[in-house]
């Protein structure tokens, strides 16, 4: 899952919003730089991805993707189905989509300064052209991917994702609704844990 699943699976704990934010830039033994809180919230952004990575419908979605995307088409998913959350969002929060994403930006403010790299030069990007609220357009989706493609290392046409989005478009929204609910029953234990 992309950056909005992670921090609605986070629920208001701020110490797991960070941690799933900081997730995938911090490795091995980095780990012990953060709180336990934080912590937490690192290792549950890491079973979030394994879990995604794992359930079968989430490879339904992939399997459509890779003849064109291969071994991206799992990057692709991920913001799709932030796409679908993003689309249907009072399907999963009482708050208003625009009031949420603005909160999450200012508890990672807050944080900027034990963020990795990576992170602490992404968050000003994403605060300013509003990727979270974003992400339920497809003008939106156009803008992630065109940029995610010229990051990549290696050729990856994900340019072209959102035109494979709008093609492939109730097939991966059923796939995201049939998906996402087994994702949150999955974390419970992580929004749990005191």
């Amino acid at each position: 899952m992309n950056f909005l699943a992670h921090f609605i699976l986070s629920g208001d704990n701020p110490d797991l919003i960070v941690g799933n934010f900081v997730g995938d830039g911090v490795k091995g033994a980095g780990m012990k730089n953060y709180t336990e809180g934080i912590q937490r919230g690192i290792r549950m952004h890491r079973a979030i991805d394994s879990f995604t990575d794992d359930h079968p419908v989430v490879q339904k979605s992939k399997e459509r993707l890779w003849p064109k995307f291969h071994h991206y088409a799992g990057v692709i998913v991920d913001v799709y189905y932030d796409h679908f959350l993003a689309k249907n969002w009072s399907a999963y929060s009482l708050e208003q989509l625009p009031t949420y994403t603005e909160n999450i930006y200012r508890v990672l403010h807050a944080h900027e300064a034990i963020m990795p790299p990576r992170m602490k030069e992404m968050l000003p990007w994403m605060m300013k052209e509003d990727w979270l609220y974003h992400y339920s357009e497809i003008e939106g989706m156009k803008r992630v991917f065109n940029g995610m493609a010229r990051r990549a290392k290696f050729v990856s046409h994900m340019e072209h994702a959102p035109q494979a989005l709008v093609e492939g478009y109730a097939d991966f929204e059923h796939e995201f609704t049939l998906f996402f609910p087994d994702l949150i029953e999955h974390t419970a234990a992580y929004r749990n844990e005191m």
